[in-house]
């Protein structure tokens, strides 16, 4: 699948009471990110909601004038339902912060849910494919 890509800088209005970035604010960039790779999957954002935040775990703190990249791609595909997985790195420290998936469901203009009509595609290498068994063993 598509990978979506973006970058935040982390500015003082971001950080929490230890001078790093807010985990809050890491959650907020993150769901945004994969909601950017699912609507843009499904093609219409309006049809697209959140339903679960699984396994976002926070590894490491995010300093202040750090640059974080969000890499989403899709890796699970059920009727209704589209699973992301996001991954934030840092450009300049070189770590991966936090990583985990999201899974949407696709509805009507009503709020119910909606077939999509999505097929995934083959994985493109062998960490899509680790990432994909990843997110079926964790429901």
């Amino acid at each position: 699948m598509k990978e979506y890509i973006n970058s935040r800088l982390v500015k003082s209005e971001e950080l929490n009471h230890h001078g790093t970035l807010f985990a809050g604010r890491t959650a907020e960039w993150f769901v945004e990110s994969a909601f950017i790779a699912a609507s843009s999957t499904v093609g219409n954002p309006q049809n697209v909601v959140c339903l679960n935040i699984h396994g976002l775990l926070f590894r490491h703190p995010v300093n202040k004038g750090e640059i974080v990249k969000f890499t989403s791609k899709v890796v699970h595909l059920g009727k209704t339902s589209i699973a992301v997985y996001t991954k934030m790195e840092t450009e300049i420290a070189k770590t991966t912060p936090v990583d985990g998936f999201i899974t949407f469901i696709t509805v009507d203009e009503n709020g119910q849910k909606i077939p999509h009509g999505l097929i995934l595609d083959e994985a493109q290498d062998e960490e899509e494919m680790v990432i994909r068994e990843r997110f079926k063993n964790m429901r």
